[in-house]
């Protein structure tokens, strides 16, 4: 077994996060938002989980952890939504139709949240996204970047740098890009792109879009995707409705796969996650790393909840993509990864299943449902929108409703275990 993260990495690891912080104290403070009138849910004991090696939870534990109040599921077309010839009411993002269809008229908005300190667990806001992807940083560190369309989040955070994968993200979905700067190779690489008008800064007058919360203390950045629609008008961004087909809904469960009531998913001894199937809302509830697991001797878990919504962060579809990796810059006192979905600049990679796929595509494996279904991940120009393909070059449709997005390494490792499986992250593909 290939481990990621050695003892030395993890003082590293807490080095760089206290380097981060105090830089991030560093700077200039903008007026502050209003604090929230009620505290995170406190969730019981049950909550918090240890694994040992090769162990999956039983029925009763996975049962006894809080879960989303189930709503009932409106009627949904029998031969779903998608790829293409969205209706105007609906997300093509998530194949749900709106209330609100007028939310559709205007770009999605990418959020570049934090995953680590833990003390700075619950995010706000990642329960009202529609896509998340989580992928490694450095240092065995991973962040989020978050897509708003369909719904608004008044606060959104903490906002850390943006990464050469961020690249990605902005182009497939056509979005703005809100983050807390970046590696000054990396900004380079923004400042110099076609969304280079999109990008979205911390500023003396961006607040309310985009303010300090509790700039005293833990000063933290946050931001308010309604209050950001105004200022972005002010700053000249063309933020009307783009074209985002490509994903394909339907909400009958497909035939075949495997039983998935739980996934691990490990970037290194500092950062790993569960999934948990959730029979009553049929969908899959997150748990976070609670301590560093270097030595893979155990595996603590907190569920994670949204410090917005107090509700547990649930999502219908958690997808693990694996992804040529390749080092920008390697050293000891630095590390920066670009993570590539281009043919252009990867022609050819050999990948997590043993297979050969160009840069724009390679093994994807999808969990809805209770059950897992390998796939291939694809996207057909900088601009698709990526989609999940079938064996027979058909799509694979996405449960309607959210996704999380797993970004692994393009040699990670996939284990079977029973009812449970195991993704665990190795670089590969120009490492």
């Amino acid at each position: 077994m290939k481990y990621l993260m050695k003892c030395p990495q993890s003082a590293v690891i807490l080095l760089s996060m206290v380097v981060l912080m105090l830089s991030a104290c560093a700077q200039a403070v903008t007026p502050t938002i209003p604090q929230p009138t009620s505290p995170a849910t406190v969730l019981p004991s049950t909550a918090t989980q240890t694994v040992q090696p090769g162990q999956t939870l039983t029925a009763t534990e996975i049962a006894d952890t809080p879960t989303p109040t189930a709503s009932p599921t409106p009627s949904y077309p029998v031969e779903g939504r998608g790829p293409a010839n969205f209706a105007a009411e609906v997300n093509p993002l998530t194949g749900l139709q709106l209330e609100n269809p007028a939310l559709l008229n205007r770009r999605p908005i990418v959020i570049k949240v934090e995953n680590i300190p833990r003390e700075h667990r619950p995010q706000w806001g990642l329960s009202l996204a529609d896509l998340v992807y989580e992928y490694y940083t450095e240092f065995g560190a991973t962040r989020f970047s978050a897509v708003f369309y369909g719904q608004d989040a008044e606060q959104v955070g903490p906002i850390r740098s943006g990464r050469f994968f961020d690249s990605n993200i902005v182009q497939m979905y056509k979005g703005v890009l809100v983050y807390g700067s970046a590696y000054p190779d990396v900004n380079n690489r923004f400042f110099r792109s076609d969304f280079a008008d999109r990008l979205i800064l911390e500023t003396g007058n961006s607040c309310p879009g985009l303010c300090r919360y509790d700039p005293n203390g833990q000063n933290l950045l946050v931001a308010d995707t309604v209050s950001l629609q105004p200022y972005l008008q002010t700053r000249g961004v063309v933020n009307t409705r783009q074209n985002l087909d490509g994903m394909f809904f339907q909400a009958a469960v497909p035939p075949s796969g495997d039983q998935a009531a739980q996934l691990f998913v490990r970037y290194s001894g500092a950062i790993y996650n569960r999934w948990d199937y959730d029979a009553a809302s049929e969908r899959y509830l997150r748990f976070s790393d609670a301590e560093n697991d270097v030595n893979r001797q155990k595996e603590v878990y907190n569920q994670l909840t949204d410090r917005l919504t107090n509700q547990p962060i649930a999502t219908d579809n958690v997808v693990m993509l694996c992804v040529p990796h390749s080092y920008y810059v390697k050293r000891e006192d630095a590390e920066v990864l670009d993570i590539i979905m281009d043919a252009s600049r990867v022609a050819s990679y050999v990948a997590c299943d043993g297979e050969t796929y160009k840069g724009n595509a390679g093994p994807a494996y999808i969990a809805r449902n209770g059950r897992l279904y390998k796939t291939t991940w694809q996207r057909a120009t900088t601009t698709s929108v990526l989609t999940l393909v079938n064996p027979d070059g058909s799509l694979f449709p996405f449960k309607p409703g959210q996704t999380w997005f797993e970004v692994l390494g393009a040699s990670s490792r996939v284990e079977q275990q029973g009812a449970a499986w195991r993704f665990n992250h190795i670089m590969g593909a120009g490492q």
